[in-house]
This record gives C-alpha cells, structure tokens and sequence, in this order.
C-alpha cells in the first residue's frame, strides 16, 4: 500500500472522529474508547483490513459491554465491511460476510432484548409474537445494511480486479507485437542484404567490367573509352537508385528475397486469379526499360492493390488492371468494387496505401488512392522509367 493512501485513509479517519466526537462527549467514558477503537479500524481498513475488522469487533463489543446506545461512530462498521471485500485476502473477504451475518444478529439481540432488559424499559407490544415480528425486522434491516455495504466492496473489487487483468492482457499485447516487430526486423535485414546482391551484384560487375575495358582502350581507342564511361554512368546511376529503394525497404514487411520483377507478374495475377478475384488485365503500348527498383516498386503496388481488392473489395465483380506505357515510364491503373461493408479505415487501408505511395515516391513517381465518380476504388501509380534520372 502506497503512502499517500495510508495518508488518505488516516485522515478521513480523523475527520471522522471528529464529526462524531461531540456525540460521545454527550455519553461516558466507554464511547470515548470506542469512538478511538472505530477510529483506528478505519485509519488502517486498507493497509490490514484484517486487524481492522478486529479491532471494530473489539470496539462494538466494548460499547455493548458498557450499556451504550446506539451511536454515530458505529456507521465506521459500515466501512470496515466494505475494506474485507474490496481490499481484503480471500479468506478475509468471506470472513467480512460472515462478520456482517453475526453482527446482524448480535445487534438485533443486543437493542432488542439485553439493553431493553438491562434498561427496564418496555419492548414494542407484550405478546411474544409482536416481539418475535419486532426482533425479525431488526435483523433484517442490520443484515441488509451490513451486507449492502460488504456488496459494495465486492463491487468494486471486481471492477478493479477486471481492470488489471485488461492491463496485463494490454502489456502482454504490447510485449508480443514488441517481439514480432523485432522478429521481422531482423528478417528484413537479412532480406534487404540478399536482395542487395541479388540486385546490385549484376550492375556493379557490369562496372567493373567496363571500367577494365575503358582503361586498355584508353590509349589507342578513345572513343570506345568514352563510350565504355557513358556506360559505367548508367549502370551506376540505376544501382544507386536500386540501393536507395533496398535500403527502404527495411521498413516494409514482405516476402523473402530474391525481389520479384516484372518478368513475374504473370504468376501474381494466376495466384489473385485463383484466390476468386475476376481480373482483367490490359497492357498498352511497347515495354521500355525499368530498373530493378522500379520493376519491385511496381510489382509490390499491384500487388497490394489486388490484395486490398481481394480483402475489402467486392469479389463478385470484375477488377481491371492496366498498365500503360510511354517513353517515360509505366502508369498503373487498378480499379475495383466497392463491398458495401468494407470500411477505409481498417488495416489494409491504413497501412496498404501509404506503403503504395511511399514506393511511387522512392521511384521518383505519384500514386492516388480514392473511390472514383462510378464508385469504384481506383489506385493510379505513374512510375518513371530509369532514362534521364538523376542520383
């Protein structure tokens, strides 16, 4: 139990006893020590709920023993009670009911027969029966106060026992997606290191090659040299954009290496094929080349745009894909139904389109993501072709 409780629960205390001192002012000296008994059950109901709910047994029976009217300061009872429930062990905690049941009936016997007996006032009607009704709504009303407050604890033990055993389940939530975030990380290096060979390899030996060339034809072939320059120039340039887009791609979460290219789309669209997708693709204009990174940018962004097609669209209608060609480059266009229930804000949304435009914009291209005039959820990506970029 922290301080600052123990702090709090001392000085509601106190500022009980005070409320309820001028009443036993009013009596003997036995109110005074059960006012201080009941007191100090209260400034200790959280810290030992236990010796609390002894020492407010030992302060009503010390009021009993000495004759004691019915007083203010046994309201402290009532929070004892609550404490064995929302604080106590779970012995205490049933300990508390039963105290609550006993007591009932140790009050009921006490103002409704030993202190009218030891008083010799006279009970309410004289037949044993109206005796018998008077005692049985004593007990009830006590039983029903002293549980209603042990209820109460029990109450609120539950909804704070709930709310821990949400906050573990929320830490432990945390701890494991920490885990596989790690997890993937380090399964994203060793894929951007194959897939810096695997991409970059070819290109650097072309340089290598022409470099060797350039230099023995240097002397007496300068234009061969020249040329062997411009070549080195070029390859150079795609492979430092190639590097830029590996090195980006440790922040996405995809299939292991080698990287697929567009030699591989073929297959993509057989596999949303069978998945159930009816795709329809259409390819416009001649080919010009692209550079590896560009060829993984497009690849990746039809593939998560069919994905999104396949998991939030509506697979009942048909999905068109095009890809049309310029001597600047490639623009992708794909297209889908809407499902009805489909909501832009779930993951594949969130996370999918973002992840698109970042790729369009690492290969120097746009990409747009929105629901079109006819309804449908249009991806437009145009990505540049290699020629006249610069590093």
């Amino acid at each position: 139990m922290s301080r600052g409780k123990l702090t709090t629960d001392i000085v509601l205390a106190v500022v009980f006893g005070l409320v309820c001192l001028p009443f036993a002012l009013l009596g003997d000296l036995a109110d005074l020590f059960a006012l201080t008994g009941f007191v100090a059950a209260l400034a200790i109901r959280r810290l030992a709920p236990h010796w609390s709910l002894g020492v407010a047994w030992a302060a009503a029976l010390l009021q009993m023993l000495a004759l004691r009217d019915l007083q203010l300061y046994d309201a402290a009872v009532l929070g004892v009670l609550y404490s064995t429930a929302a604080h106590g062990g779970r012995v205490l905690k049933w300990l508390g009911l039963a105290s609550a049941g006993v007591g009932a009936l140790v009050a009921t016997l006490y103002l409704g027969l030993i202190k009218p007996l030891f008083d010799g006032s006279s009970f309410p009607g004289q037949d044993p029966l109206s005796v018998a009704v008077w005692l049985t709504f004593l007990f009830i009303s006590a039983v029903a106060v002293l549980v209603l407050a042990w209820t109460a604890g029990l109450l609120v033990r539950a909804v704070r026992d709930s709310r821990e055993i949400r906050r573990r389940e929320e830490d432990a939530t945390r701890k494991r997606e920490l885990a596989e975030y790690r997890y993937v990380v380090e399964q994203e290096r060793n894929r951007i290191a194959r897939d810096m060979h695997d991409v970059v390899a070819h290109s650097l030996a072309v340089v290598i090659a022409q470099s060797d060339g350039a230099r023995f034809a240097a002397a007496s072939r300068p234009q061969a040299a020249v040329d062997a320059l411009g070549t080195i120039a070029g390859v150079a340039r795609g492979a430092l954009g190639d590097v830029r887009m590996l090195l980006a791609e440790l922040r996405h979460a995809e299939g292991e290496a080698p990287q697929p290219v567009l030699d591989d789309l073929g297959a993509l669209l057989e596999q949303v094929r069978t998945a159930g997708l009816d795709l329809r693709f259409e390819e416009v204009g001649e080919r010009v080349p692209l550079g590896t990174g560009h060829q993984i940018a497009v690849y990746r962004i039809i593939q998560e745009a069919l994905t999104n097609a396949l998991r939030h669209g509506d697979t009942g209608r048909p999905v068109s894909l095009k890809l049309t060609w310029s001597e600047r480059g490639v623009l992708v266009d794909v297209a889908n139904a809407v499902r009805p229930d489909a909501s832009r804000e779930s993951s594949g949304f969130r996370h999918g389109i973002p992840g698109m435009r970042e790729r369009a914009q690492l290969a120097g291209g746009t990409l747009s993501a929105d629901v079109d005039g006819d309804g449908a959820f249009r991806v437009i990506a145009d990505i540049p072709a290699t020629q006249g970029r610069t590093p």
